[in-house]
């Protein structure tokens, strides 16, 4: 494999190719519109966009931010976990899995197997994530090995464990399948351990974007920092309020 190929680095600049997505205008108008004057002062805010409006699917707390600065603000507090994906047959719940693994903050996404991927259900949250390039899983296992990270599948398989009574570890990379076919016969092979998720319906198995997202939660409940809302004091209406 190349140095270039091993090199974590922000994906690409969404092409012409690829769908339009929210921070093109896509779909109801989100964000706010342009900052009154005076501006805030500080090199991480936009003038262009203080000038016209920040429209972008992003929280609050980084309206008005450079993408450069939110990236960097994210990467002061990313989570230990990584999550890594295989790409074989461009898989649109690709995109869906790096949008929760924005959401959940991991720390860094793979992409294993092609290199394009279907970017559709992302939202462009790939915008500001790292995402790193395996040709192969034995890739994706030398990497782990060398950061000392154990590879999680998750997968229904013959063996698996259980993850609602499996204590994940906290530095670790959770690999996801692809939709249908499920984790690779060479990817079994690889990780440290495959755990699945606990079903009661008549289905053989879920949505792939919707296993990574319980998987990644998981993690969350047990390592994450998670605030007590209910130390935030709830504003009561005034008179007249509905």
């Amino acid at each position: 494999m190349s140095t270039t190929e091993e090199q974590s680095q922000p994906v690409e600049s969404v092409s012409q190719t690829d769908p339009v997505q929210y921070d093109e205008g896509y779909g109801p108008e989100v964000g706010v519109g342009p900052h009154p004057q005076p501006w805030p002062r500080g090199g991480h805010y936009d003038p262009e966009l203080l000038a016209g409006g920040d429209r972008r699917n992003v929280v609050d707390r980084y309206r008005y931010w450079t993408r450069e600065a939110i990236v960097e603000d994210l990467d002061t507090r990313r989570h230990d976990f990584h999550v890594a994906v295989e790409n074989w047959g461009h898989d649109f719940n690709i995109g869906s899995v790096v949008r929760t693994a924005n959401a959940f903050l991991a720390k860094e996404i793979h992409i294993v197997g092609r290199r394009r991927w279907n970017r559709r259900g992302a939202m462009v949250t790939d915008r500001y994530q790292h995402v790193r390039h395996h040709p192969d899983t034995e890739s994706l296992t030398a990497w782990a090995a060398a950061e000392g990270l154990p590879i999680i599948g998750i997968d229904n398989l013959p063996g698996a464990v259980p993850l609602e009574r499996t204590e994940l570890p906290r530095r670790c990379v959770l690999l996801f399948g692809q939709e249908g076919p499920g984790l690779t016969e060479e990817a079994r092979k690889h990780a440290a351990m495959v755990c699945s998720i606990a079903q009661f319906g008549s289905t053989r198995s879920i949505n792939a974007g919707a296993a990574a997202a319980i998987a990644m939660h998981a993690w969350v409940q047990r390592y994450a920092d998670v605030p007590d809302v209910s130390a935030v004091p709830v504003p009561v209406p005034g008179p007249g309020a509905p």
